[in-house]
C-alpha cells in the first residue's frame, strides 16, 4: 500500500466511540442511544466488557434514524426501511459486479454483425366490398 494514502483516521466502520461521544457527535442523549441499540436499530461493536462502541458509520445512521422519528415514522417502520435499504445497497453492488463482467464477456466476445437476410415481399390484398 502507499505510505501517502495511509491516514491516522480510523475506518468508517471502526468502533471507536463510547457511548457519551457518540451521544454528542450525534445529538443525541445516551439513553436514545441504548434504545436503538435494544430495537435493533443500530448495533454498535462491543469490547470485551460489553461496551458500546461506534462509529462513524453508526453515528450517521444515528442521525438518518433520527430524522426518520422526526418524520413520524415508528421505530418497526425505520428498522424495515433500514434493512431495505442495505439489501438495496447489496444489489447495487451485485449489479455493478455484474456489469463488469458483462463488460469483460463482450470485450472478449465481440458480437458478430447481423446476418443480412433477402427481403421478402409481403403483399397484403384487402377486400373491396
Amino acid at each position: 500500500m502507499n505510505e501517502e494514502l495511509k491516514t491516522d483516521q480510523p475506518a468508517d466502520d471502526a468502533g471507536v466511540y463510547v457511548i457519551s461521544v457518540a451521544a454528542e457527535i450525534s445529538g443525541l442523549h445516551p439513553q436514545t442511544l441504548r434504545q436503538y441499540d435494544r430495537l435493533g436499530l443500530v448495533s454498535p461493536n462491543r469490547t470485551g466488557g460489553r461496551n458500546r462502541r461506534y462509529s462513524l458509520r453508526d453515528i450517521a445512521l444515528l442521525r438518518a434514524v433520527q430524522k426518520l422519528v422526526g418524520e413520524g415514522i415508528n421505530h418497526a417502520g425505520i428498522k424495515r426501511i433500514i434493512e431495505l435499504e442495505a439489501v438495496m445497497a447489496n444489489m447495487a453492488i451485485e449489479v455493478a459486479r455484474l456489469r463488469i463482467e458483462v463488460d469483460a464477456l463482450v470485450e472478449a466476445n465481440p458480437p458478430r454483425s447481423l446476418i443480412r437476410r433477402n427481403r421478402t415481399e409481403v403483399i397484403v390484398y384487402k377486400d373491396e366490398v
